[in-house]
């Protein structure tokens, strides 16, 4: 199995409501239920690449907070940074991308998400002023 000495650059958004909840996205493709993000563009800086994937998968447009979490897929070799954001405008409509959002406190996160995708929302969630810094399989965990 040869393998690639590439990385890609995912972002994500944590998008936190008064209540405390975090918006998930149901995933068209696979069906997941994840913050909302997506691969960067090569020339695109982190800040505008994260504001366009939630806009384009939630209708929604965000301010980023705070850095988070950075998590790597160790499988696929891409880079996950995090963001805790709110809401500046929009609405939200279902995309191409997203077929259902869902408003969750932790429990149910950690009911609808993936552990992999789960822990990014928790993270952000929980956040005290010093970013995650974890890896996983796609799914799980690693070393933890």
């Amino acid at each position: 199995m040869s393998q690639s000495n590439t990385h890609s650059v995912s972002v994500a958004g944590v998008i936190i409501d008064d209540a405390g909840r975090a918006l998930l996205t149901q995933r068209r493709d696979n069906g997941h239920w994840e913050a909302p993000g997506g691969v960067l563009e090569l020339h695109e800086d982190i800040n505008a690449g994260l504001r366009r994937e939630i806009e384009e998968e939630t209708g929604l447009q965000i301010e980023p907070l705070a850095l988070t979490g950075v998590y790597k897929n160790m499988a696929r070799g891409i880079v996950a940074l995090v963001f805790r954001c709110k809401v500046t405008g929009g609405h939200l409509v279902e995309t191409d991308e997203a077929k259902a959002f869902c408003w969750a406190h932790e429990d149910k996160v950690v009911a609808l998400a993936p552990e992999a995708f789960a822990v990014r929302v928790l993270d952000a969630m929980w956040f005290k002023g010093s970013p995650a810094v974890r890896h996983h399989d796609g799914t799980y965990l690693l070393g933890t």
